[in-house]
């Protein structure tokens, strides 16, 4: 078998939401009317902390395939004054959020306990908040989610190879930013992190053997596996690799932006900013480089997210282990595709409705841990009013 990205095919079923005439559908499905559908049809679950978990109808799998969103559409009413990562989140925000995503992961890790039959993986992302301001379609959502997937390696070994060229993958050249020309020293900066559970492994030995993504990332194993996932420190350094990427980010792109080396404020390792990257020749170059392709192609310009956006993966690999990676989130790159899978979603009434019924289980199972834990409330969604599954009329 080929080592290569897989495209899959994955089913969906009819929206029901109209797009009102005159509106775009990226416009239409980041505006609040897609957020109230989120929680009042495919809504599972919603926090005191205005946390919600829900279905993803225009899913990635139909084996497991749930999102947390903080939904605080509804408390701050400016789009671009809301949390888009947990680094802004209250301190009582976050032990929720880390519980919550704990609880669901381990759940994963039980029902799929072997790695050689499904792939299991959490991906959390600033959704769109940093989406360019010119760009047609700004999203009114913006807020931090998390992606929690299950995709049996079956199917991933029979889906087609897709195109490595593919922007999905490519990030339309964003991610062969980080990847191909600042690879050496986005690994050398982040290596001032002072990290004890979290320890540095290659791409090349946790790259998934069907695919071989991720491709040269930064990426740490949690050393002791599941059980870590209880222990508070390790999700303090899972924090610390954001703030590291997240510096790394904003030094360069304030670089392009001005063309004037400086420490961003509030900078969380300032020290290693002037000495790693404002020192680095190569730093500058490139950074040079995507300043003048800014102002020479429009195009190219339009896509730029000059706030930070981020995804950070936890994953379990071929061998087992739990890998942290992270990632900046430009264009279409989706949570999958750092794991070089791009999902392709096709309108199929009949093939999802035949899964559905399990798929929609799976999520009330997992739901009911969130409810023994009494983090919240559930939801009576259409499809499951009393919390089991009722087929669509």
């Amino acid at each position: 078998m080929k080592q290569a990205p897989r495209e899959i095919i994955t089913p969906r079923p009819k929206m029901s939401l109209t797009i009102p005439q005159g509106m775009a559908p990226v416009e239409f499905f980041n505006s609040p009317a897609n957020l109230k559908n989120l929680a009042e049809e495919n809504g599972l679950f919603r926090t005191p902390e205005n946390f919600l978990m829900y279905r993803k109808l225009i899913g990635h799998s139909t084996e497991f395939d749930t999102s947390i969103i903080l939904d605080t559409s509804k408390q701050i009413l400016d789009p671009l004054g809301r949390p888009v990562r947990r680094d802004q989140m209250p301190h009582r925000q976050k032990k929720v959020w880390i519980k919550m995503t704990r609880i669901l992961f381990e759940y994963m890790l039980e029902n799929y306990p072997d790695p050689a039959q499904h792939l299991i993986l959490c991906g959390e992302a600033s959704l769109d908040a940093t989406w360019p301001l010119n760009k047609p379609g700004v999203p009114s959502i913006r807020m931090i989610h998390n992606h929690f997937m299950a995709f049996p390696i079956e199917e991933l070994e029979n889906a087609k190879q897709a195109n490595s060229t593919d922007k999905n993958l490519t990030d339309s050249g964003h991610h062969s930013l980080f990847l191909r020309h600042l690879s050496g020293i986005y690994h050398e900066f982040l290596e001032v992190l002072d990290l004890q559970i979290l320890v540095p492994i290659s791409t090349t030995e946790s790259a998934l053997k069907i695919t071989g993504y991720p491709q040269g990332l930064p990426s740490w194993e949690l050393k002791g596996g599941a059980e870590k996932l209880n222990d508070q420190y390790f999700w303090h350094e899972y924090e610390q690799v954001l703030l590291g990427f997240l510096d790394f980010y904003r030094t360069f792109f304030s670089l392009v932006s001005t063309g004037e080396p400086q420490v961003p404020a509030r900078a969380n390792f300032p020290h290693q900013i002037r000495e790693v990257l404002l020192e680095s020749a190569k730093f500058q170059r490139v950074a040079r480089v995507l300043r003048e392709k800014v102002i020479q192609d429009p195009l190219f310009a339009n896509e730029i997210r000059w706030r930070p956006a981020y995804k950070q993966l936890l994953y379990r690999d071929d061998e087992g282990r739990l890998i942290v990676t992270i990632s900046q989130n430009s264009v279409g790159n989706a949570i999958t595709e750092l794991l070089g899978i791009v999902v392709k979603r096709k309108e199929d009434e009949a093939a999802y409705s035949a899964v559905e019924p399990a798929l929609v289980g799976r999520l009330l199972e997992a739901r009911e841990r969130l409810i023994e834990a009494n983090l919240g409330e559930a939801i009576a969604a259409p499809s499951w009013p009393n919390g089991e599954f009722v087929p669509r009329a």
